[in-house]
């Protein structure tokens, strides 16, 4: 039967071929029990319909096809998170309520100045511990001011993951207190997915590899609320032929462009590009 999975793409460009490759294997892999699609376009204006439209287009080209969200209504509507911020809020209070999250009004400058254990990732530096607050006050809304969720220092995350085998991340020196709601009133990423595949009742979740520690963090989410996570596949991330990961910016390897320039389906599915 497989595992219920999901297709998750996020509009803010033109899916590519690596897209193509992971919702290969997330479509291989659930088999008869199905897929979701849901469109994760909570990035404000970086989040174009165009791209929804295109996107929805190409999956359909290349012959995928899913279990519809209920929340548009119409036979062709998928799941879309800027419609679903009230559960978005609902997941908040919970964790509110369970003294996970705080109120955290410090800029990336804040951070990166305060922080003093060297990390391998210069892009997000590890929240330090002494940019928390020093006593808890109970909110009633998030009040236009990111959250963070306290991760418990020292502590090693190890979760089984179908390609990578057993991972393990340490909370407080792989990663810090994170953000599960953005200044701008909105859910963050690890918010936001968590969420969304507990209600959607995700069994496996299948997407790149460059997302291991992100499971680190939703693992912890799950735990901080009760609910048992899915199980993972972290798949390696195509490259062109330079070695570099494929972005939206990548130009040419867009399905548009790949479509435009005759290739097939089953080409662009294939597990290596053609030379």
């Amino acid at each position: 039967m497989g595992r219920r999975g999901r297709l998750a793409p996020t509009p803010t460009g033109l899916l590519h071929a690596g897209h193509a490759r992971t919702f290969r294997i997330a479509a291989d892999r659930a088999g008869a029990a199905g897929l979701v699609l849901r469109i994760e376009d909570i990035d404000g204006p970086r989040c174009r319909h165009e791209f929804v439209e295109a996107a929805i287009d190409d999956l359909r080209w290349l012959g995928f096809s899913w279990n519809e969200g209920p929340d548009v209504g119409g036979p062709h509507g998928p799941y879309e998170q800027s419609l679903r911020t009230d559960w978005f809020l609902e997941v908040w209070r919970l964790l509110e309520e369970a003294g996970a999250i705080y109120p955290s009004p410090h800029s990336r400058r804040d951070v990166e100045e305060a922080a003093t254990a060297p990390h391998d990732n210069p892009a997000e530096p590890v929240f330090p511990p002494s940019l928390r607050p020093t006593h808890r006050e109970r909110a009633s809304a998030p009040g236009g001011v990111p959250w963070r969720f306290r991760v418990p220092d020292g502590r090693s995350i190890a979760f089984e993951d179908a390609v990578a085998g057993t991972v393990h991340r340490t909370a407080g020196i792989d990663f810090g207190d994170f953000v599960v709601w953005r200044r701008d009133d909105l859910p963050a990423y690890e918010l936001a997915v968590v969420a969304d595949d507990h209600a959607m009742e995700i069994d496996e979740v299948v997407r790149g590899e460059d997302l291991l520690t992100s499971t680190a963090r939703q693992i912890l989410i799950y735990e901080a609320l009760g609910w048992g996570p899915p199980a993972w596949c972290h798949v390696p991330l195509v490259r062109d032929a330079a070695g570099r990961r494929l972005a939206k910016r990548t130009g040419g390897l867009a399905i548009r462009d790949l479509r435009a320039a005759g290739w097939t389906p089953d080409e662009v599915l294939a597990r290596e590009l053609p030379a």
